[in-house]
């Protein structure tokens, strides 16, 4: 741990032990809350008190005591819009903190910073000033060169980054004007007004498939290819499973076993078995691929795993966490084969109610590889191969996903983008996937074995170290918005009560599962949820209304799953707790490969439904107004979940002011309204592929017209 994370630690527990501000403790006491024990550690957590007594980051009530000074500064996540300001995200406060640009003190977005509040805001949110930037979320930003006499400036890609970087010619590494590069933020001096860098690597044209993708991973900093050496370890591991360990496993190629996945899928982590056991219950095996039979603590393969922590799903292509030879052959549950896995077995009735469970490791054959719409044939036909599983298993995970709504959980079922691709991976057509019956089935199993295996080790093993996903409630400020939205529409909600918030949210989606805003509204209830994290200290499942949750169902492709898999066969084989720190940390990192993995698909997206709508210039869409800004109105279409921007001066007729607190945008003369869920038909105007963004215009000047008339006849009846 370093210095600079040991004292945010340090702080934080003082702020957590301080609820009484009387209160102070000594440096035994903040070790003890910690769980340190050796006095390596003590003295350590004793010279760091004095060292933040003395820098006034802590303070000395009496000789040896010490608590957190009056809350006016806090740490926290800078997050920059496209305006150039931003809010830090504070996970103690009810409201983020609005940074002015003029007070971000070269913050830039993602950036770990301490800022202090300089006014409260009745009613709006608190308005502070960077005092200390702790840690960069990153120096590799991907941009253009624009070339000057002498030197350079590299043009950022991503909207949030507010400033250009200045490179001198000494450090163009051969990039000429126009050309996409990756540059590296090497200082930022006090007095200059642009951060330095030096360009590291040349992209490429702007504009071209490959250019854009490479530059996607590399502004998330997501590697191409394996290193030789952890390519060279997987294609070293044993292809063969041995007698031996078969025998130290329970043996289920028995069983009737299938898996189900994308058609397009390559590594399939997960399989269902299925034994019926006469007495009107079952045997349900949930079967995971065993990744960590195969990669080891701390081997090469280990240590990129850890550092990747997660594959990544852009559009033309998959950023695996593993080597090949592991996620598509080894650990990929293919058909016809014996695989080892470890699994999680219940015994169940049809109403999917568990009466027996054992997790362990087992060796099993898969009878038959599934797509989801293959399944989902059977399914509506009645008939055809393991039909009676199949049925089954919908029927069990119908009635577990009844029961989950039913204690709270929240039914999200937002559509995703899909897209067709031709040999030169261009997109070709962008449809929108439907979830259907399997993949809640897949779905459901999943949830399941997570939420089990969680349970058995919250429950069960009380005091055992574990990895959980937990997701918090919303807060207040977020709900408070989502009111605000819904209440444009003609719609009351009552959000205040926590016991029935869930229900109220599931009562809304379902509300407008068939109102044209469908779409608007589940996005915004997306938003208001808090971002779901791993972490060892259990805090439940907001969004699943589980009180003990994790990942234990796809280590192929997430390491938290690899974590689980090693804590839960330590405790099953009677092995003690490990280091509540150093799994945390592991947690904390796993959780931001998410978040930026998450990011990078996102703009994947992003730049094909860009690359998508430019082979589109002219013609019309129908859409539904998503967001509206000071700088124009958003608007997503319906057909491909595709965004773009109306400029709010390229409306015509008529000057347009927008209103921030009703988040509307009017007419000045004509009093005519543009808001949120607004059904609107756009023209496709412009497609700009570096910056993946779509620009429209109103298809029909007679929607103007039309509202204008209105609101004539309004005039006339009223002096009638």
């Amino acid at each position: 741990m370093t210095q600079k994370e040991f004292e945010r630690l340090l702080i934080k527990v003082l702020q957590e032990m301080g609820s009484d501000p009387r209160k102070s403790f000594n440096y035994k006491q903040i070790a003890a809350k910690l769980e340190f024990k050796s006095d390596e550690l003590k003295r350590r957590v004793r010279e760091e008190l004095e060292r933040l007594a003395r820098e006034n980051k802590i303070e000395e009530t009496s000789r040896g005591k010490y608590r957190a000074l009056r809350k006016t500064v806090f740490i926290g996540v800078m997050d920059i819009n496209n305006s150039g300001s931003g809010f830090v995200v504070v996970d103690e406060l009810e409201k983020d903190i609005f940074v002015p640009n003029r007070y971000l003190n070269k913050a830039l977005h993602g950036d770990l910073v301490e800022v202090q509040i300089l006014r409260e805001r009745p009613g709006r949110n608190p308005e502070g000033e960077v005092i200390a930037v702790l840690e960069r979320a990153k120096t590799h930003f991907t941009g253009v060169v624009r070339m000057l006499k002498g030197f350079a400036f590299v043009d950022p890609d991503d909207p949030k980054m507010y400033k250009s970087f200045y490179v001198d010619d000494d450090y163009l590494n051969g990039a000429e004007d126009g050309d996409k590069v990756v540059v590296e933020m090497t200082d930022w001096p006090q007095m200059a007004g642009s951060p330095f860098g030096k360009i590291v690597k040349v992209l490429g044209k702007p504009g071209e498939h490959e250019t854009e993708i490479h530059s996607i991973l590399d502004e998330y900093n997501l590697p191409y290819e394996f290193p030789e050496e952890v390519e060279m370890a997987a294609q070293k591991l044993p292809q063969t499973i041995t007698h031996e360990e078969i025998n130290k496993r329970r043996d289920m190629r028995d069983r009737v076993t299938f898996t189900i996945d994308p058609v397009d899928a390559k590594d399939f982590d997960d399989a269902l078995s299925v034994k019926d056991l006469g007495n009107g219950r079952f045997e349900i095996g949930v079967h995971i691929a065993d990744v960590s039979h195969y990669v080891k603590p701390n081997d090469v393969l280990d240590r990129e795993a850890y550092e990747r922590a997660t594959s990544v799903y852009l559009v033309d292509r998959v950023i695996p966490m593993l080597p090949e030879v592991i996620s598509n052959q080894l650990c990929s549950l293919r058909p016809n084969e014996d695989k080892l896995t470890f699994s999680a077995v219940f015994e169940m009735d049809r109403s999917g109610k568990v009466y027996k469970k054992w997790f362990g490791r087992t060796v099993i054959h898969s009878d038959k590889r599934f797509t989801y719409e293959e399944a989902q044939e059977i399914l509506n036909k009645g008939k055809g191969l393991f039909h009676e599983q199949l049925q089954l298993l919908n029927e069990i995970a119908k009635n577990l996903r009844r029961q989950r709504f039913k204690k709270g959980a929240i039914s999200f079922e937002r559509s995703e983008v899909r897209f067709r691709l031709d040999e030169e991976k261009n997109p070709v057509e962008i449809y929108v996937k439907i979830p259907m019956d399997t993949n809640k089935l897949i779905e459901e199993f999943m949830l399941l074995a997570n939420k089990k295996v969680a349970e058995f080790i919250g429950l069960e093993k009380k005091g055992k170290v574990f990895v959980y996903r937990v997701h918090d409630k919303p807060k207040k400020e977020k709900l408070d918005e989502l009111k605000k939205v819904v209440k444009r529409f003609g719609y009351k909600i009552n959000l205040d009560d926590d016991k029935k918030l869930a229900q109220a949210i599931n009562k809304l989606l379902e509300d407008f599962k068939d109102r044209k805003e469908r779409a608007l509204i589940e996005m915004m209830v997306l938003r208001t949820m808090s971002k779901a994290v791993y972490t060892v200290n259990n805090r439940g499942h907001y969004g699943l209304a589980f009180p003990y949750y994790t990942h234990f169902t796809s280590p192929i492709r997430r390491y938290p799953d690899v974590m689980v898999h090693r804590l839960l066969q330590d405790y099953l084989d009677g092995k003690k707790p490990k280091t509540k720190e150093t799994w945390e940390k592991k947690c904390i990192h796993s959780t931001d490969m998410e978040i930026n993995a998450q990011h990078a698909e996102w703009d994947s997206i992003a730049y094909m439904q860009a690359k998508y709508m430019s082979n589109h210039i002219g013609e019309e869409f129908d859409g539904v107004i998503s967001g509206i800004t000071e700088w124009g109105i958003y608007v997503e279409l319906a057909e491909t979940l595709t965004e773009g921007m109306i400029r709010r001066t390229e409306i015509k007729k008529d000057y347009f002011i927008f209103d921030p607190d009703d988040q509307v945008m009017y007419g000045q003369r004509t009093g005519i309204k543009y808001q949120l869920g607004d059904e609107i038909r756009v023209r496709v105007v412009d497609t700009d592929l570096i910056k993946k963004q779509v620009t429209f215009e109103l298809a029909d000047d007679k929607i103007l017209e039309k509202r204008s008339s209105k609101k004539k006849k309004r005039k006339t009846s009223r002096k009638k």
